[in-house]
């Protein structure tokens, strides 16, 4: 389905993180009630200037309903909100499994990774001029990895964070800095996608190399995957990796045949989409899901109530995948994580994408493939194709598969309680499993809105 589509959209079994339930205005500004785990301070929010033309602005907005401290007709009552400690065990759970290690080490390495980003963002300032990526390592053991170029090296460091001692390493010799392989992913994208019409390119931090992700086919026409490497780095000036993918990257596009009220004007089909975190303009609270689903929507919740969602505008180009929807009622800044939407967890904060390091553990939570986590893989990607209203820009963060699917478009990233993005689409192999999906940072925002958290 196209970007900007007007046509009637029902999202079935649609997170909306804040169950719909009254929250006063005057909260909006009141001290968070569950600080993050971080001991530094909450970023700034929007923290970035977006490159070249400025976002659209949002259409504009009726008067805000008045707040209630009773569920809207038709809306079920709010969810068990799980405490700070259980949203990190649940997520540490997941990371243990998939890293070998115990529970509590678990725990102490996710308080870690957040504890950690003021350091590796000093450390990203003291370096600039030779950075070219900053990464968690998480086998054999945890620690930071720095890849720096030159030659001259750098005494290895510690810092204290999550209860437990943190290695940082710096490694040198890298052949470009991150800045220099992203100037030239932005030079001469237009060149690589006209010798590989299916790639999407981004900065692999941990190797300091632009990784160009395409079809196999579209390699194999090309030649030989080193000649192909050698060609590429002739034409960027800067290391290059091809990986070759079994089938082609898409938006997570909306899902046919889920619990879904209405359809599509144009073809009579149903639909769902994820929705994401609870937002605010500092009077009216709404909701965010991906600008390439539908436009008109109906919430369900666990229980099979439903609620008409009022449209406000989506911002779906370049750096952007999402769209505003506010309800009747005000909302809590809450989110789904729990597959079976039985629990929520309240939002304390975001983490910028320029703070976004490799390796860097994440959850998400999509309407098809419900919980799972995993960790980031690029951090500065641009997405194949014109799957942003034309060209993308290279501020996408990719994830590690294999758990993304249609109809989790939209849905929250995090981790604990610190959001990361939303989803907006993944790159699968033949056999339909996911290789990896990537998101839209929180930082993107439209104008004039902001994550609700505290």
């Amino acid at each position: 389905m196209g970007l900007g589509s007007t046509a009637r959209k029902i999202v079935g079994r649609a997170l909306l993180a804040a169950a719909l339930l009254g929250a006063s205005r005057a909260s909006l500004a009141q001290p968070p009630a569950n600080p993050p785990l971080s001991a530094s301070p909450a970023p700034a929010q929007p923290p970035i200037t977006p490159p070249a033309a400025d976002p659209t602005t949002p259409v504009p907005l009726p008067a805000a309903a008045p707040a209630t401290t009773a569920a809207p007709r038709g809306v079920a009552a709010v969810p068990r909100v799980q405490s700070a400690i259980e949203a990190l065990a649940q997520d540490a759970r997941e990371y243990a499994a998939q890293n070998g290690v115990a529970l509590d080490e678990a725990m102490r390495r996710l308080r870690a990774q957040e504890e950690s980003v003021a350091a590796t963002d000093r450390i990203r300032d003291i370096y600039s001029d030779r950075l070219a990526g900053v990464a968690i390592e998480h086998k054999p053991d945890y620690r930071i990895v720095v890849l720096l170029t030159g030659n001259d090296p750098v005494a290895p460091q510690s810092i204290a964070a999550g209860g437990m001692t943190v290695p940082i390493v710096f490694r040198t010799g890298a052949p470009a800095s991150g800045a220099a392989i992203i100037a030239a992913m932005r030079a001469h994208q237009a060149k690589i996608r006209a010798l590989l019409p299916s790639a999407g390119m981004g900065l692999d931090q941990r190797s300091g190399e632009l990784v160009v992700i395409a079809k196999d086919g579209d390699i194999e026409e090309m030649g030989a995957p080193v000649e192909v490497d050698a060609a590429l780095e002739a034409l960027t000036g800067v290391p290059v990796r091809v990986q070759p993918m079994q089938r082609k990257q898409v938006d997570l596009e909306i899902e046919g045949g889920s619990r879904v009220v209405g359809a599509f004007e144009s073809s009579g089909r149903r639909y769902a989409c994820t929705t994401g975190f609870v937002v605010t303009d500092g009077a009216r609270t709404g909701i965010v899901t991906a600008a390439h689903c539908p436009d008109m929507l109906t919430y369900f919740d666990p229980d099979g109530a439903t609620t008409e969602l009022e449209f406000i505008g989506e911002w779906g180009a370049r750096y952007q995948d999402v769209q505003i929807h506010v309800s009747p009622a005000a909302q809590k800044p809450l989110f789904y994580a729990a597959s079976d939407k039985r629990t929520a967890r309240r939002l304390t904060s975001w983490r910028n994408r320029s703070s976004t390091r490799a390796g860097d553990a994440v959850c998400h939570r999509g309407e098809t493939t419900g919980y799972s986590c995993s960790q980031v893989e690029l951090t500065d990607y641009a997405p194949p194709r014109d799957l942003c209203g034309g060209p993308c820009e290279p501020l996408w963060v990719t994830v590690k598969g294999p758990n993304c699917r249609s109809g989790d478009s939209g849905g929250p990233i995090f981790n604990t309680t610190i959001a990361f993005g939303i989803v907006k689409g993944g790159s699968y192999e033949r056999d339909g499993t996911c290789s990896f999906y990537y998101y839209m940072s929180t930082d993107y925002l439209p104008a004039g809105w902001s994550l609700l958290h505290g």
